[in-house]
């Protein structure tokens, strides 16, 4: 097992870091789900940790009748429902439910956006918000564009920070579609936010392990020497849910895992892992290189995307012991629905790194466990000494990044076994983010969140990053259209899904991974 090493008891110890700014955090959507169970316990751990500015407050924006009081409670049940609780969490509280109001009125009502500047500008004299407002889009996508042009009608965005204060956007996904939608989404943003205003999130990024990949390859010496076609033979990104649509049929039906899942969660892993070092850790060099990784990915056409993209769709089965049924048996689903709930992509970068090096990814729906990993393979040594040596002489080297549950990075490689023959026996080299060190791991919107709020776009996806990713799941998608209907369902729930998704690794002498 990787233990942490003491730090120097020479070096300067890194003090904490500031708080943001003060500022006014206004959720439209604000009702919703997603506010209750991330959003408000995210920042209510940030004011804990006194990490959000003096004064920072939350203006919640929803249809729903509520008085300021009711707010507050609804945002209560949250937070004791998120486990936030506890006497040192009371401070938290305090501190910012003195600054938690609610404004009533629909996603296009000009008088509700009259009452909710009027609210921003008490909270500026009586708070201290100092004019800077922060606007989260927790909503449809539908909604969006309404929202933006009455934020611009009432005069609440700046776009030159002329009054002294900043303006900055938070947009949820599905950030479009496809490419088409996603273009005439990133022009409505661009004609009321600047770019440099807008952060576009995706929770993935903000955990922990997925922040690590970098420092785990450029902070280190040994092993960005290996990262590259010389010694890698293939990675494999595995984003594996035991869990069915619960309850979201119709959004599926309409999304598909490609766009839930591969436009956006898988395809920034991959850029991660794939990247150049930036010349500096700043977010436009950071993405600049991201957007380099995505330009470099191939573009399928129909006979590639017949040959390296499986789809799947789950029937009935069984999870952890218990019967679950199939997609086409769930709530809001067409009952003779091609909607896939898996999908297996080879990916090949044409660059001067990785060329000749297949990223495999798999993402699916009620497969045997929950578990997000990065394995990067590496190639066997060219002449085995020990091929007559019993174990598992010809087992290549992985090194898995696991994401999820149980953060951490693992190694593994062929070891002698103890006794008078040489015997190969596998063994593995594991760090734990849970056992190695004792602060406890910030949940990701705690991470993003508080990024945003200090102005630092490194973890959000940048306009052409959005667009180039969509361009590549829009060549998968045709592709499909091309190609008769698959027989689905075409793997049980419980299992790891097509078995065409084994055959085609199998054809390349490469499988799968269990995690």
């Amino acid at each position: 097992m990787f233990e942490t090493i003491p730090p120097n008891p020479f070096s300067v110890e890194e003090a904490s870091p500031p708080a943001a700014e003060p500022a006014c955090f206004v959720i439209f959507g604000a009702t919703g789900d997603l506010t209750r169970r991330k959003l408000f316990p995210a920042l209510l751990k940030l004011a804990r940790q006194r990490l959000l500015g003096e004064g920072t407050s939350i203006v919640g924006y929803a249809r729903r009748e509520l008085s300021d009081e009711a707010f507050r409670q609804l945002l209560r049940a949250g937070e004791e429902a998120a486990a936030v609780t506890g006497s040192s969490e009371e401070e938290g509280w305090r501190r910012l439910a003195a600054g938690i109001t609610y404004v009533v009125g629909d996603f296009d009502d000009p008088a509700a956006y009259v009452r909710l500047r009027g609210k921003l500008e008490e909270l500026d004299a009586r708070r201290g918000t100092r004019g800077n407002r922060f606007f989260y889009l927790a909503t449809p996508p539908g909604a969006f564009s309404g929202i933006l042009g009455q934020l611009h009608r009432v005069g609440l965005v700046d776009r030159r920070r002329s009054q002294g204060g900043w303006t900055r956007l938070i947009v949820e996904k599905p950030f479009g579609r496809d490419l088409a939608s996603a273009r005439t989404l990133n022009q409505e943003v661009g004609r009321v936010f600047q770019e440099d205003q807008t952060f576009r999130i995706d929770h993935y990024l903000g955990k922990e392990t997925v922040q690590n990949i970098l420092v785990f390859r450029l902070a280190n010496g040994i092993f960005e020497p290996l990262w590259n076609n010389r010694y890698v033979d293939h990675v494999q990104i595995t984003v594996a849910e035991t869990l069915g649509v619960e309850g979201r049929g119709a959004y599926f039906e309409e999304a598909g895992i490609l766009r839930d899942m591969v436009q956006s969660h898988l395809l920034q892993l991959l850029a991660l892992v794939a990247m150049e070092p930036p010349v500096v850790f700043e977010a436009d060099p950071v993405r600049d290189e991201k957007v380099k990784v995505l330009r470099a990915a191939r573009h399928p056409g129909p006979e590639e995307v017949a040959r390296d993209v499986v789809p799947g769709q789950y029937g009935p089965g069984s999870i952890q012991g218990s019967a679950v049924p199939g997609y086409r048996q769930e709530p809001g689903v067409a009952h003779g629905s091609l909607t896939p709930t898996y999908v297996a992509w080879k990916i090949y970068l044409d660059n001067w790194r990785w060329a000749g090096v297949p990223f495999c990814l798999r993402v699916g729906k009620r497969l045997p466990k929950r578990v997000t990993e990065i394995a990067i393979v590496f190639k066997q040594v060219p002449h085995s000494l020990f091929r007559e040596a019993g174990g598992v002489a010809g087992e290549r080297n992985v090194l898995v990044l696991r994401i999820q549950p149980d953060e951490g990075i693992s190694l593994s490689f062929g070891s002698k076994a103890p006794g008078p023959r040489i015997r190969i026996d596998p063994v593995r080299m594991d760090f734990l983010y849970s056992s190695s060190f004792a602060a406890e791991t910030p949940d990701a919107y705690e991470r993003l969140l508080l990024d945003a709020l200090r102005g630092d776009g490194t973890l959000f996806a940048r306009r052409d990053e959005v667009e180039v990713a969509w361009s590549l799941v829009d060549a998968v998608l045709s592709g499909w259209e091309r190609t008769p209907p698959p027989p689905f369902p075409n793997y049980a729930a419980g299992t790891w899904g097509p078995r065409l998704a084994e055959e085609w690794m199998e054809r390349d002498r490469r499988v799968w991974r269990r995690p």
